[in-house]
């Protein structure tokens, strides 16, 4: 596919990997371990690409009500990738950023993300986004707290509050929004994720959990991405016009 038909920006719900394991009469461990491999191997593909952004939705603030002992394993695996996988992202010139409540993780998880942060920032590849302890909503309550605030203060008038002064007060100021949302496991959900950013996303729904998921079903994905018509509510001719002189 030509590079300029390619997404920008990919945003994936790794959704199924609980149902991947009981299917298999496996623990959920096993699931979630698998599931990791999978996200290893896609970033790895965004990144031989050219892909510039990929986010991942990895654990939700809606997760910690999950059991005791799978939320304990989680953060153990989210430990041990970061030990692993920062080193590498390091080495192949990712940049490695997250969104969500930081502060919700266990300390020593904070500072492994925290000198992440700091070790590729200056890095030129493929932005690794994960969203942990995200929730949507509370970004979006958040980022309404701040702009309130500054008209509070007098910095800004409640007449000048527009889209993009919003989109500078989330999580993902900086980053453009995603070109294409994929969704595993067959789910037609957003999940709270991103539900601003994702206002015109194309979303491409896989019957296939996580674990299963594959570079050729990411290809696949692109591909289809890459056949749509994307009109951001303009018509046709309007757009073929933006983009034969824009």
């Amino acid at each position: 596919m030509p590079k300029e038909r390619l997404p920008r920006h990919i945003a994936i719900i790794m959704d199924g990997n609980g149902r991947w394991a009981n299917e298999r009469h496996l623990p959920r461990h096993e699931g979630h371990r698998q599931g990791v491999e999978r996200s290893r191997e896609i970033m790895r593909a965004c990144a031989d690409l050219g892909i510039q952004f990929l986010t991942l939705y990895a654990f939700s603030k809606e997760n910690w009500s999950r059991a005791k002992d799978e939320v304990s394993f989680l953060m153990k695996l989210l430990s041990n990738y970061l030990d692993v996988e920062l080193r590498e992202i390091h080495k192949t010139n990712i940049r490695f950023r997250m969104i969500g409540r930081l502060n919700d993780l266990p300390v020593d998880i904070q500072k492994k993300i925290r000198k992440g942060f700091e070790q590729t920032k200056e890095n030129t590849g493929l932005t690794l986004l994960l969203a942990l302890s995200y929730s949507s909503r509370e970004e979006i309550v958040d980022a309404v707290k701040t702009i309130a605030t500054e008209v509070k203060r007098g910095i800004i008038s409640s007449d000048e509050i527009n889209e993009k002064m919003v989109s500078d007060s989330l999580s993902t100021s900086g980053i453009p929004d995603p070109d294409l949302l994929i969704r595993t496991s067959g789910e037609f959900r957003l999940s709270n994720f991103l539900l601003w950013q994702l206002s015109y996303t194309e979303i491409c729904i896989l019957d296939k959990y996580w674990p299963d998921f594959t570079r050729n079903d990411l290809l696949q994905a692109i591909e289809i991405y890459g056949n749509r018509d994307r009109r951001f509510g303009r018509a046709n001719e309007l757009v073929a016009k933006v983009e034969t002189h824009g």
